[in-house]
């Protein structure tokens, strides 16, 4: 079934949905529990409350879709948090049109100057100058939207120029989500990439996203946790990694990263606020890497770090 019958159908059958949200979260926590709600939730965002400096992540979601899935992807979040537990609030919403309208809002976008993120859903059209990446928002993480994604994709664009693009021969993309940086690095370098990510649903939307893009035979999607799958082990070196996860992840495979990475080479770090910024920075630093460059993008911010 083609991506636009597939939407018809889904918008005509207006099956009821529902607004979850968590209110109150300490800034540190967010990524955790906004990571917990992707799990079944096709939107979601954060906003912060100005007065009380604390959080409100929130979704929308098919009623009921993915409960144990979800109970598992909090108790996951409250456990890297620190056992902190919000209370997740309920309400239902409109769904007539609803995917319809989700499909329109999600237009071409223009990172940095050389990329371009374009949905299915609009027509082809010649573009100077930048990279364009076909690409749905779905279930896998990683459509453009978010600052971490784009961050990324800014550094990588700034990494991968002139003649230092030459010396970036063997690529590790850590927490693919849906493939996005995998196919930049594949599109702009030409060389293959590892793209790996801990869910099965991420791995095949990379393997497919990877083909619509003209790379299927240069991104390798693999079900892998981190630097502990042999796959992940066997290429290294790496003369660039991409982690866009969360804070204390990138804090705990800090030693890997600098066994991993060959000598002079870039690791772009995402998935952390700003206020994480030194955390992450300071497990590294141990590790004897040092700061290029830090991207904030909004709350979010991109770290390109560089092995010595």
């Amino acid at each position: 079934m083609s991506r636009d019958v597939y939407a018809q159908r889904q918008a005509r059958r207006a099956d009821p949905l529902e607004t979850l949200w968590m209110e109150g979260l300490p800034e540190e926590v967010v990524p955790a529990f906004e990571a917990a709600l992707q799990r079944v939730c096709p939107s979601v965002a954060i906003f912060r409350d100005e007065v009380t400096d604390t959080w409100r992540v929130e979704g929308v979601r098919p009623c009921g879709q993915g409960e144990e899935e979800l109970a598992g992807a909090l108790a996951l979040a409250s456990l890297v948090s620190g056992g902190f537990e919000p209370v997740l609030q309920a309400a239902p919403v409109e769904a007539e049109g609803w995917l319809a309208r989700t499909v329109a809002a999600f237009g071409e976008q223009e990172i940095g100057g050389a990329y371009l993120v374009r949905p299915t859903h609009l027509p082809e059209r010649r573009i100077y100058g930048r990279e364009v990446l076909k690409l749905d928002a779905g279930i896998a993480f990683g459509s453009g939207e978010h600052g971490s994604t784009r961050g990324c994709l800014v550094a990588f664009a700034a990494v991968a120029r002139g003649g230092r693009a030459r010396r970036l021969r063997r690529l590790l993309d850590l927490g693919t989500g849906s493939g996005i940086l995998a196919m930049a690095a594949a599109k702009r370098l030409r060389r293959p990439v590892l793209a790996t990510d801990i869910e099965p649903w991420s791995v095949r939307v990379a393997e497919e996203n990877a083909r619509m893009n003209g790379v299927g035979r240069l991104v390798r999607a693999r079900l892998a946790d981190g630097w502990r799958d042999r796959h992940v082990r066997a290429g290294r070196p790496y003369d660039l990694v991409f982690a866009n996860i969360l804070a204390r992840p990138l804090c705990s495979m800090a030693k890997d990263l600098s066994v991993g990475l060959a000598p002079g080479g870039t690791a772009i770090l995402a998935g952390l606020l700003g206020t994480q910024v030194r955390m992450v920075l300071a497990a590294h630093r141990r590790r004897g890497m040092v700061l290029e460059r830090r991207l904030p993008q909004g709350a979010w911010a991109t770290l390109v770090l560089r092995r010595r």
